[in-house]
């Protein structure tokens, strides 16, 4: 067992780097505070004199008093569809949430945002949650308040696999799979999306707010010339009492609310995975100091060992082949009493590989092949013992050159791929530093389904670095440009620095971790500090499917 003794110096280095990441997360809470506003004050305030709570208001007041929602996505959408004039958070709300002490996913759509409509990534938004009830096995709330698709992007939303149609898809097989389904039907939910509540379990209805029809007043009036009106066609009473199609009616947010919560406490106990727990123990070591461990500089070094010591229990670990394979640092240990394996890149300098080699290498976040060979074998052992497996991000690619060619790095990279892919036990991704290339996918990028995957401030997803990436564009766009060789047109050095600047910019902005998460390759950016607590709340998720197939890699070269 290896027990971390504090080596943080509380020095100018360290305070510059706190100081960095503090104004990251700063400046994160800033952009999530103006998303969770929504459609904005004005919005709000005609959803409240209709008597009707906001998406965010809906969801506290159904988890448990006390208890923390633990969002989805928060950044869906972010700085996209402004030709729309936005759509905050995708215009929906997910997350996993307590009820009677139960995980619970919730989708409550916001109203606030062009009333609730749904864009491509609202799309993708609702799926994923519905994907976490799926892998998790457990309860599924939809809050419905929505216009249905937004017709301006309906080509894009409308006729593809994992369009709108396939959350009605999803709606079967849940229920297929056993998974409870209930749905509140808090204002309109009209055409495709009228399907929604009528293929959950259980469907409440809102009055006076909540409707359910496949053609509203207008379309009907243009398609066969009725006249009608919203409640006679598909209000609270007509549901209720004459189409039979909700099952309960009542007469507020509020009350809606309270029955959601009534209907939860009766469900029986399930199995579960049986994943081990025992007594939780903080880590010895400040957690906080995580801020100034981590470098402002995503180029610098620094001792990943030094940020597992601030996450898991006591501060401990069970190393496995600790002095082999050093660029992955693979090891049992726990995190608020749940046995877990982690595996995490490694960016510090370490001595050379022969014990009578004094010299020392960087080895920088890159997978080398003894290293990919080593977590291969140790995620496997994971399986075998039904350890839940946690992966720390901060990789550079696998190592390339002759040396490692000849040495066979596409084969043990290959290796490790083969055994993140077909791992079974639940998998949670955090990209602390660099994400990049073959290396976001041997560390189980979204691409390889971590029940979770966050990213930290500090977090930078790319197919290469930065520079590399810039001057390889570079390249590119100046052959266009002059027409190859061909062509004896010269770009001037003034105007290549330029051109270099603008890639370099844009390139940035795409590998900046809003950007992933406005795109949903990762579920939110969190605060360093809270991975400890959602690692645990992704195990105690997870536990609830007593499921785990049995692991099989299939073939590999050895």
């Amino acid at each position: 067992m290896k027990k971390f003794e504090s080596k943080t110096q509380r020095d100018s280095n360290f305070l510059q780097n706190e100081d960095m990441n503090k104004n990251l997360l700063r400046k994160l809470n800033a952009q999530m505070s103006e998303i969770r506003k929504g459609g904005g004050e004005e919005a709000a305030q005609r959803q409240k004199k209709r008597g009707k709570m906001s998406a965010r208001e809906r969801v506290q007041n159904l988890i448990d008093p006390g208890t923390n929602f633990l969002e989805l996505a928060t950044m869906a959408a972010f700085g996209l569809y402004e030709e729309y004039g936005g759509a905050p958070s995708a215009g929906i709300v997910t997350g996993i949430g307590k009820i009677h002490g139960r995980d619970i996913v919730i989708v409550a759509n916001d109203s606030t945002v062009k009333a609730g409509a749904y864009f491509p990534l609202t799309i993708k938004k609702h799926l994923r949650a519905q994907e976490v009830a799926m892998q998790n096995n457990i309860p599924i709330v939809y809050l419905v308040d929505s216009s249905g698709v937004f017709l301006p992007m309906q080509s894009e939303i409308f006729p593809d696999k994992d369009d709108f149609g396939r959350i009605f898809y999803n709606n079967a097989i849940l229920s297929s799979m056993g998974i409870p389904q209930i749905a509140a039907v808090m204002g309109p939910c009209v055409a495709g999306g009228a399907y929604l509540p009528i293929m959950s379990d259980e469907s409440i209805i809102v009055e006076g707010t909540g409707s359910v029809f496949l053609a509203g007043p207008h379309l009907v009036k243009a398609a066969i010339g009725e006249e009608t009106d919203t409640e006679k066609l598909g209000g609270a009473e007509t549901h209720s009492s004459i189409s039979g199609i909700t099952d309960y009616k009542v007469n507020s947010d509020s009350e809606a609310l309270q029955l959601i919560r009534k209907l939860l406490s009766k469900f029986g106990a399930r199995e579960t995975a049986g994943f081990d727990r025992i007594a939780s123990h903080q880590p010895k070591l400040d957690t906080k100091e995580i801020y100034g461990i981590l470098p402002g500089d995503r180029t610098k070094p620094y001792d990943m060992y030094e940020i597992i010591a601030r996450i898991v229990d006591n501060s401990e670990i069970d190393e496995y082949k600790a002095t082999y394979g050093r660029s992955i640092i693979c090891a049992y240990a726990r995190v608020d009493g749940w046995s877990v394996g982690i595996v995490a890149n490694q960016r510090t300098t370490v001595k050379a590989k022969k014990p009578d080699d004094s010299s020392e290498m960087q080895i920088g976040g890159v997978i080398y092949s003894d290293s990919a060979d080593k977590a291969a074998r140790f995620i496997m052992n994971c399986n075998q013992k039904r350890i839940p497996l946690v992966f720390l991000q901060d990789v550079t690619g696998f190592m390339v050159g002759t040396r490692a060619e000849r040495g066979g790095i596409i084969k043990d990279g290959a290796k490790m791929v083969n055994a993140v892919s077909n791992s079974t036990v639940p998998k949670f991704t955090f990209i602390v530093g660099n994400s990049f290339g073959a290396g976001n996918y041997a560390m189980c990028g979204k691409g390889y389904e971590p029940r979770l995957i966050f990213a930290w401030p500090s977090a930078r997803i790319a197919v290469m670095g930065g520079d590399q990436a810039s001057q390889t564009l570079l390249s590119i766009r100046l052959r266009s440009a002059t027409g190859g060789e061909k062509d004896g047109r010269k770009i001037s050095k003034e105007e290549q620095t330029k051109l270099l600047d603008e890639i370099k910019k844009r390139y940035e902005m795409e590998m900046d971790p809003t950007y992933a998460a406005a795109q949903l390759w990762v579920d939110d950016i969190i605060d360093p500090i809270d991975t400890r607590e959602i690692i645990s709340r992704g195990i105690e998720m997870a536990n609830s499917n007593p499921v785990i197939p049995h692991f099989n890699v299939g073939v590999l070269q050895t």
